[in-house]
This record gives structure tokens, C-alpha cells and sequence, in this order.
């Protein structure tokens, strides 16, 4: 009887295996589809290429590929927006908003996640519910505390009973005021708060043993394991600090320390833009990103599939 069944059993493989000539054609439009999708979304970044490297009037008349390839743009657009002071600025904000945001970030974060508080499920709650409110509603708030109009930076005595105290004045025009607003986000909270719940508390077990507090738990152990998402957070924060534009235009009023995404607006003024140089200057802002992101991508995928949604 089970020889019998064997051949039925081979037929019966034969009849539900896919055929050969679905399984190429399903992959070959599924490699179709998204070679197609890829491409749309690299127009945009070969037509800024291609700008870059065509001449002021190339650029006015749409010419889809330059007739001789300008390399000197990039020196150009480097020297005529004194490029070096933007990106020197860039360099700098964007390393202290990354610092104090994973000071920030970290803490507040394994506090949410391992220390029992009142009232500590409903201060998370109201934290996500500030992920939904739109990012130009926070300019003028902001900008009203940094300009020192309101506290905690009145540029006015504050008279407080059995004291009266003068806090800093204006942060406009200095490195705080494009830095502090940052240092505090909502999502790099949740993102690090998700990974730190779901560490074994057995580990905190083992170190309260070894005599070991919070502090010393969080340094030693939480942050060593949890560097993909602290990595991924970093990753996330430099790159909006680095592409910033319209907090840095409204609270800074000389180049001092106006970051290079400000200085792409100098290729804009009364006689029109010039699109070859500033296309040229787009390339340079957007370089460093490029570079980073092909360098980490595989740590930032990581850090984004370890963190899970669960605690």
C-alpha cells in the first residue's frame, strides 16, 4: 500500500509545485516595478547633478545634460558663500544638538522605562501626543522664549516673592538658541524608552547584587546593548539638524552662526537665482549625509528593526 501511494504522492508534489516560467516572470516584474519606482525618485537628485554642472544659462533654457561639464561651480559656489564659515557652523550645532539631545534622550528615556513614578504612564502619553502637533506651530512659542520675551528667559526683572532674580537675556544670534529647542525630542524618547523596556529585568536583578544603582545600570549595561537605537537616533538627529533652514533664518540675523542650509539663500537675491551654483552648493550640503548614510546604513536599519513597538 505505501508504494502505491508513493507515485501518488509525487503527483500530487508535481501537480502544486509553481511552475518554473511564474516564478522568473513574478520576479522579474517584481524587480521591474521597483527599478521603475527607484528611478522616479533618483530624478530629482541626477537633475540637481546635472545643474551643477551646466552654465547659468544651460540651466535657463533646460538643458537636460551640459554641453561641457563646469566643475569650477563647486569652487565657485564654495568661495562666493563663503562656504567654509556655513559648514564650520553646521559642524558645530549639529554636534552639540546631539550631544545634549542623547544626554536628554537616554535619561529620560530609561527613566519612562524602568523607574516607577506617579503619574508616569500619563507624562508618556502626553509626550507621544506632542508628536501631533505640526513643527510650525512651535516657531513662534520658541521663538518668544529665546528672544527673552517670555520665561524662563525674561529679559525683564522677575519679581518673585522674597527674591527678585534677572535670567539671561536674548539667545538670539548665539549657539543655544539653535541647539537648546532640539535637545529635548519626543520621538528619540519614545524610540529609546521602547528598546530599554524590553531589557530582562533580570539584568537590573543581577546589578542591584553587585551593588549596583540606576546610574551605573544605565551606563554599563543599558547603553552598551542599546547602541543601534542610540546610533539610529543620532543618525536621525544629525541629519535634521544638519538640513535645518527655518529655525536658523528667523533667529539668527548675521552669518556668525547660520549653518549651510542658510547659506544656499545667498545664491538668491534682486537680479534672480542662480541655479548653477546653487545646485552646485545643494550637492555640498547634502554630500556629508550621503556619505554618512551609505557608510551606517546597515547599523541604521538595524537600530530601526531591534526597536520594537512592544512596552
Amino acid at each position: 500500500m505505501s508504494t502505491a501511494s508513493a507515485p501518488a504522492a509525487g503527483n500530487l508534489a508535481g501537480i502544486r509545485e509553481t511552475p518554473v516560467w511564474w516564478r522568473i516572470g513574478r520576479q522579474v516584474l517584481l524587480y521591474g516595478i521597483l527599478t521603475f519606482w527607484a528611478i522616479i525618485a533618483m530624478i530629482p537628485f541626477l537633475w540637481m547633478i546635472s545643474n551643477s554642472l551646466m552654465t547659468l544659462g544651460e540651466t535657463q533654457v533646460r538643458r537636460i545634460v551640459p554641453a561641457v561639464p563646469q566643475w569650477q561651480n563647486f569652487a565657485t559656489a564654495w568661495e562666493q558663500a563663503q562656504f567654509g564659515v556655513f559648514f564650520m557652523n553646521s559642524v558645530i550645532i549639529t554636534t552639540v544638538t546631539i550631544a545634549g539631545l542623547l544626554v536628554v534622550s537616554i535619561t529620560s528615556a530609561y527613566a519612562f522605562a524602568r523607574i516607577p513614578f506617579v503619574g508616569r504612564n500619563f507624562v508618556f502619553t502626553m509626550l507621544l501626543i506632542t508628536l501631533m502637533i505640526p513643527e510650525a506651530v512651535t516657531l513662534i512659542p520658541n521663538y518668544l522664549v529665546v528672544s527673552g520675551q517670555v520665561f524662563p528667559l525674561p529679559s525683564v526683572i522677575e519679581q518673585f516673592p522674597f527674591i527678585s532674580f534677572q535670567l539671561g537675556n536674548s539667545w538670539i544670534d548665539t549657539l543655544p538658541a539653535l541647539t537648546v529647542p532640539f535637545m529635548g525630542s519626543a520621538f528619540s524618547i519614545f524610540l529609546l524608552r521602547q528598546f530599554f523596556a524590553q531589557i530582562p529585568n533580570e539584568l537590573y536583578e543581577a546589578a542591584r547584587i553587585d551593588g549596583a544603582g540606576h546610574l551605573r545600570f544605565l551606563l554599563q549595561i543599558v547603553i552598551p546593548i542599546s547602541r543601534a537605537p542610540i546610533f539610529t537616533v543620532s543618525l536621525l538627529t544629525f541629519i535634521g539638524s544638519w538640513n535645518a533652514f527655518l529655525w536658523p533664518l528667523i533667529v539668527t540675523n548675521d552669518n556668525r552662526w547660520r549653518p549651510i542650509a542658510v547659506g544656499l539663500y545667498r545664491f538668491s537675491d534682486e537680479a534672480g537665482t542662480q541655479t548653477h551654483l546653487l545646485m552646485a552648493g545643494a550637492l555640498i550640503t547634502i554630500l556629508p549625509i550621503l556619505i554618512l548614510y551609505f557608510i551606517t546604513q546597515k547599523s541604521f536599519t538595524e537600530g530601526i528593526a531591534t526597536t520594537g513597538l512592544k512596552g
